[in-house]
């Protein structure tokens, strides 16, 4: 057989793989679409809309790199010696329904806490559920540490379920270095990891056949379906008809729910974490509390793990003794400093 014919065969077989992989891709893309509604139970909410319907501290703005006005809530000490504490809010939701948390951290702790609205959340984001690319977030956050952090000041990254996840993220990223501490409640690491119950007990709809897709054209550096809706959430009807209810947002693109999470390898994400506290509660819906540990502590030896006897998964967010354990951290932080 001559080399042109050997040649011949080697392309026509490339092509041919070229075009089944691409088929494949947009076939799980296409096979899957959001539902109009989602059934079945979801989490307990109470505390959430409880919270949300207090008079929280006002919302402010600063400028992101893009030059977008983004909201946050700021709590505390405006003194140097003071630690910021950046804290992210969970999935579907904003900083307000976490306003009671700041304000008890920020009290006991003596620090200064920022609550930011990620873009795409809050009361009126320009485009609900979106970002413009992956690592959008972990720029927006870098950018409200840059406008309120001071000189000196130490620096810390929190956050609640995917905003743990998020923070996880933050960590393991290009401003790692910038982190002093961490404090993690109920974070989300990945959904293949052990702490992940299915769909996140009933609250999470992942378009699993469409993030498939999405994520084969991605590894190929295709990326403008990245604005496809990828996952939903199982808002009670009590909170989407509620006072609240127009601050909620129910789907995510394919591009913010990736970067809402730990990177694809979360245990390096782990590893990048400077000393942590890990807060959840035993009866968490969303997530198997007491395999944080075991999944966490081999990639990073450095965290404190906390489970709260009889608590849900939103319930550990006004738990005062989470209040309690987080004012010991920090107070260790800067006994360190």
């Amino acid at each position: 057989m001559s080399a042109s014919v050997v040649f011949t065969f080697v392309l026509r077989f490339a092509l041919i793989s070229v075009v089944i992989y691409f088929l494949i891709a947009f076939g799980l893309i296409l096979s899957q679409s959001p539902s109009k509604t989602i059934a079945g139970d979801t989490i307990d909410f109470s505390s959430q809309t409880e919270a949300a319907s207090q008079d929280p501290a006002p919302l402010q703005t600063y400028q992101a790199r893009d030059g977008a006005s983004l909201g946050y809530r700021h709590y505390g000490s405006n003194t140097t010696d003071a630690p910021l504490l950046i804290f992210i809010h969970g999935s579907g939701w904003h900083g307000a329904a976490y306003d009671g948390l700041a304000r008890s951290i920020a009290e006991q702790a003596g620090i200064e806490v920022a609550l930011p609205d990620l873009r795409g959340h809050g009361p009126s984001p320009e485009t609900r559920g979106d970002i413009a690319y992956i690592d959008q977030f972990e720029d927006d956050i870098a950018d409200l540490a840059d406008t309120l952090r001071k000189p000196g000041q130490q620096l810390l990254i929190g956050g609640h379920s995917s905003g743990g996840g998020l923070a996880i993220r933050y960590a393991g990223g290009k401003y790692g270095e910038t982190l002093d501490g961490a404090v993690l409640l109920a974070p989300y690491l990945k959904y293949d990891a052990p702490t992940v119950r299915p769909n996140s007990g009933g609250w999470a709809r992942p378009l699993t056949r469409r993030i498939i897709g999405l994520s084969m054209l991605n590894a190929v550096g295709i990326t403008g379906l990245n604005g496809l809706t990828a996952i939903q959430f199982n808002f009670p009807d009590e909170v989407l008809n509620g006072s609240q209810g127009n601050t909620a947002t129910a789907s995510y693109s394919y591009r913010l729910n990736t970067g809402y999470a730990p990177h694809n390898d979360y245990l390096a994400d782990i590893a990048g974490l400077p000393p942590f506290l890990l807060v959840a509660g035993s009866d968490d819906e969303s997530f198997i509390a007491d395999a944080y540990e075991p999944t966490m502590k081999p990639a990073n030896p450095d965290g404190r793990y906390e489970l709260l006897d009889g608590q849900s998964h939103l319930g550990v967010i006004s738990d005062d003794r989470t209040i309690g354990l987080i004012a010991g951290y920090i107070d260790g932080l800067r006994g360190e400093q």
